[in-house]
């Protein structure tokens, strides 16, 4: 299975690559024009691109068997990112999936995505632009999953620590690692299982262990 990952230089993205690399897929990382690539993964397939760049996103979408969609807007003094990211991104990706014929879609999102009333919202209502591109991909057109992961840690410390997975919205507080983040995604394209379903995803020390396919067989 050869997978294209798209925000793949953003601290989630790269760890994304790694993990599926180390799992054998091919990969295309999918990047903006003036993103840097973490040296280790400067040998990899990259296309850089604008997403507003409809041929240029369709040549690069036509000869994969899954997207990871895992742009996201940023921290900024600029309250436009988040639609224009998180929405309107997520839409010109969706429609490059349709015109290309690609059906197996995983999407990165976040806890309490949709959500008004939320401290998160103060940076251009980015749970509400986040739930419209959640919408967007769960229709028939596509094979989706979505990861609702909690306060994203960069720590790689993460050995004891143990995921909880929940059906939507089911957790509204709590943290991961982004490593871990990155190998549920990959899980997700191992298991079936997970298709159209929102999994939210937070980890503890507490948590009781529990495999990725396990919890798809209760969420």
């Amino acid at each position: 299975m050869k997978i294209a990952i798209t925000g793949a230089s953003g601290k989630t993205g790269f760890r994304i690559v790694e993990e599926a690399t180390q799992k054998g897929y091919k990969v295309k990382q999918i990047v903006r024009n003036n993103s840097i690539v973490p040296e280790n993964l400067r040998d990899i397939e990259t296309t850089r691109l604008s997403l507003d760049d409809k041929e240029a996103l369709d040549n690069a979408l036509k000869d994969v068997d899954a997207l990871i969609i895992a742009t996201g807007a940023r921290a900024s003094i600029d309250l436009t990112g988040p639609a224009r990211v998180d929405a309107l991104g997520v839409y010109r990706q969706l429609q490059s999936c349709k015109r290309v014929g690609l059906k197996r879609v995983i999407l990165v999102s976040s806890l309490c995505t949709g959500k008004l009333i939320h401290p998160l919202n103060l940076f251009g209502l980015i749970l509400l632009w986040k739930k419209l591109g959640e919408n967007l991909l769960k229709t028939n057109s596509f094979e989706w999953t979505i990861i609702r992961p909690g306060g994203l840690k960069e720590t790689e410390e993460y050995t004891n620590e143990k995921i909880y997975y929940s059906k939507i919205d089911t957790q509204e507080k709590g943290s991961i690692p982004r490593r871990l983040v990155a190998k549920c995604c990959i899980e997700s394209l191992k298991e079936n299982t997970s298709i159209n379903k929102t999994i939210e995803i937070t980890s503890s020390i507490d948590n009781k262990k529990i495999s990725f396919k396990e919890a798809m067989q209760i969420i």
